[in-house]
């Protein structure tokens, strides 16, 4: 049986500032697990700022690229994002950690009135239009609400009632999901899950992702229109 493709995209190295990687670890392990060939992506650009991760303070003078900090992570093996094509993938999983509402969009800053970095917002659409799933984790709800908002999307952010107001202004439809469960769209192949946005460690993050990771890959091989309803527990 071919493996199935999968791009992560990726926005940097390190909670703060970048990808979540204890998030994106569990991702690529869970696609791992699956025989899924894990393609990370990231933009290649500067971040918005750099955290030191130890004092929690901006880190004055400092700058660093998001896809060489991506390259951290996946050892490497990370392509830029201008150059994916949604022809080549199965399906889109986005990561979570602050570097998603920073570097890949301007949530942090702007919230509801936020703009989506144009490779990440034309690769997700590519996605969508050609009926393939995409996963979500933690804070990168808030671009798939952004992106497919016109389309009503069905998404978790977990139970934080701020983010998910914001979500639903961008014209998403909000769940209240536990770190350990995962929420799936079926229409649109969206799967959610809340990670790190209410996870109390890494046992329960790693559980609703490996449920969410599951469940995009299943919708790979769910035919348009199928009538299907996976919801985590």
């Amino acid at each position: 049986m071919e493996r199935k493709r999968v791009g992560v995209i990726l926005s940097g190295c390190g909670v703060y500032d970048g990808s979540e990687i204890q998030e994106t670890v569990l991702i690529l392990l869970a696609l791992a697990k699956r025989e899924a060939v894990a393609v990370c992506l990231a933009p290649n650009q500067s971040q918005m700022h750099v955290v030191n991760h130890l004092t929690g303070e901006l880190a004055s003078g400092e700058t660093r690229n998001v896809l060489e900090e991506s390259a951290r992570i996946a050892r490497g093996a990370v392509t830029d994002l201008k150059s994916a094509e949604a022809a080549s993938l199965d399906a889109l999983i986005l990561p979570g950690g602050f570097g998603a509402a920073k570097n890949l969009c301007d949530f942090a800053t702007k919230g509801a009135e936020c703009a989506v970095l144009p490779e990440v917002e034309r690769l997700m659409l590519e996605i969508r239009q050609a009926n393939k799933p995409i996963g979500v984790a933690c804070i990168a709800p808030v671009i798939a609400a952004k992106v497919l908002g016109a389309l009503g999307p069905e998404l978790t952010i977990g139970d934080d009632p701020e983010t998910a107001a914001a979500m639903e202004r961008m014209g998403a439809r909000h769940t209240v999901c536990p770190a350990t469960g995962y929420h799936v769209d079926a229409a649109l192949k969206l799967v959610s899950t809340p990670a790190y946005m209410n996870a109390s460690g890494i046992g329960e993050a790693a559980q609703g992702i490996d449920g969410m990771v599951a469940a995009v890959l299943h919708l790979t091989g769910v035919a348009e229109g199928s009538r299907l309803r996976v919801e985590g527990e």
